[in-house]
């Protein structure tokens, strides 16, 4: 029977940990990074370096609610620590957690480069608000919400050496126009410090509660033509706001 010590350690454990109810990462910098480990039997197993590819990196990391796989790698473990799993994962990349893939027995009885699969996750993060995916406001996804991006001094921090690495990182070429954007709307942001911009990863957000009203908006190169109509649209609303303006005069006089 469980002490509550041991429920404390165990909610700690998941708290600071990636982790579902099949996998987790462990010791890592963050929740979207660490040693694999895999349930089974009510017991947690490492996975071996030599039976784990980057496809089944992709799939950990969406179980995990985490970006794209950043880095793999393998690490020495000491024979005191979990045992080994027995069976080679065989995913094809799209499953939706990674007892879902096909899988094999492992080729060998033992993991012959002793080392257990190491894995970072980037944050997942999106533009929003338009048509396009390379174009709109940009938001993050952490602690299983989407919420938009606010950084101190944005006006300052959101430049185009920032907004390339978000265009970049979409595959969506460069930024040719970003802005920070007042919507007079207050709500919940994650906030990110703004030496981190260019890498949003995941220790870079701050996990507490913040309002702003503030919106870091870009438009990539890969996307010139919604560029285009969102600047012939600020013309038009400019336009029409000198019109009107001019029509107010004319009344007056």
């Amino acid at each position: 029977q469980k002490t509550s010590e041991d429920i404390f350690k165990t909610l700690i454990l998941i708290f600071f940990s990636g982790s579902t109810e099949s996998i987790r990462l462990v010791n890592g910098d963050n929740r979207c990074s660490g040693r694999l480990e895999v349930k089974s039997n009510n017991s947690w197993s490492i996975v071996c370096e030599d039976d784990f590819d980057q496809q089944d990196a992709e799939v950990v990391c969406r179980e995990l609610d985490c970006g794209a796989p950043s880095f793999l790698q393998g690490a020495l473990y000491g024979e005191t620590e979990a045992p080994e799993w027995s069976r080679e994962f065989l995913c094809e990349g799209h499953e939706s957690a990674l007892l879902h893939c096909k899988s094999s027995s492992s080729s060998q009885k033992f993991c012959s480069s002793g080392k257990a699969v190491e894995l970072t996750c980037s944050v997942p993060f999106r533009l929003v608000g338009t048509t396009s995916r390379c174009a709109g406001v940009l938001e993050v996804f952490y602690s299983k919400e989407w919420r938009p991006v606010y950084v101190y001094e944005s006006v300052k921090n959101w430049n185009h050496e920032a907004a390339t690495a978000v265009c970049s990182r979409l595959d969506c070429g460069s930024s040719v126009f970003q802005e920070v954007t007042d919507n007079s709307t207050w709500r919940d942001v994650w906030r990110i410090e703004s030496s981190c911009l260019k890498t949003l990863s995941d220790h870079c957000v701050l996990g507490y509660d913040s309002y702003s009203e503030d919106r870091l908006e870009v438009s990539c190169s890969g996307k010139l033509m919604f560029l285009c109509f969102k600047l012939w649209r600020k013309l038009t609303v400019k336009m029409r706001r000198f019109l009107k303006d001019k029509v107010k005069h004319k009344v007056i006089l």
